[in-house]
């Protein structure tokens, strides 16, 4: 069994956790699968793989010796890295929303299959592949956005500092301005049908973009009591 299509070709995945039965089990299932598997025990063995070869997601324990999941993984949000799953042994929501804080793409807590993690990484993959065919640049309110390289920029030109799941929240409302969106349609639409829905995730998300776009409560992002939120600037391809 191999990748399947709407993956595109072999993409490389990145495992590192300190548990070298951990790492040799999820690069055995995940490299049975088709997929090209690099594996790391620390963040700083991370780091040597990512300057050196190119990856597609990155697959992360929190609880590591040294420098942990969380600060590795919003290292790797800083420096525009590829998606980051996060795995860890700590699965309240609380934990949840401060991996998803740091830039996680993802927040699976132990202990998860194989195929658990596959099911996530397929989805992390087909959102990319889906983004490849949108129009590359969109524009609202002076402020623009590129969508191959995640970056958003304000009518100065200025580069507004986004985690990547600020950014799929961003991209979500975009495509469905001045339509209500649940907090439920929101996170499914950023993060995949197969994620577990948790209201404070989004909200999370929604308050950093309004504090990151230095929009008011509901200059840009409006609150619709009891149904959700809606983006409220109109959305072009052309300045």
């Amino acid at each position: 069994m191999t990748a399947t299509q709407d993956e595109g070709p072999l993409a490389t995945l990145l495992v590192v956790d300190d548990d070298v039965g951990i790492r040799s089990l999820l690069a055995t299932n995940l490299g049975a699968r088709g997929y090209q598997v690099t594996t790391a025990a620390n963040a700083a063995e991370m780091r040597r793989v990512l300057a050196r070869q190119t990856v597609d997601v990155v697959i992360l324990d929190v609880m590591m010796p040294g420098e942990d999941g969380l600060s590795a993984c919003r290292r790797l949000e800083e420096s525009g890295g590829p998606p980051v799953i996060l795995l860890s042994a700590l699965g309240e929501e609380t934990d949840r929303i401060i991996g998803l804080e740091h830039g996680a793409d993802r927040y699976l807590p132990k202990p998860c299959s194989a195929q658990e993690i596959l099911a996530h990484v397929r989805t992390v993959l087909r959102r990319q592949n889906r983004q490849d065919e949108q129009p590359r640049t969109l524009f609202f309110a002076g402020y623009r956005v590129d969508l191959d390289t995640h970056e958003l920029f304000n009518a100065k030109g200025v580069l507004i500092d986004l985690s990547d799941g600020e950014f799929q929240v961003l991209r979500v409302f975009m495509e469905r301005s001045r339509r209500v969106l649940s907090r439920n349609d929101l996170l499914i639409a950023a993060r995949g049908s197969d994620s577990e829905a948790f209201d404070r995730a989004i909200d999370v998300q929604v308050s950093r973009l309004r504090r990151k776009l230095k929009a008011g409560e509901d200059s840009l992002i409006r609150t619709v009591r009891n149904e959700g939120y809606m983006f409220v600037p109109k959305v072009t391809t052309t300045q």
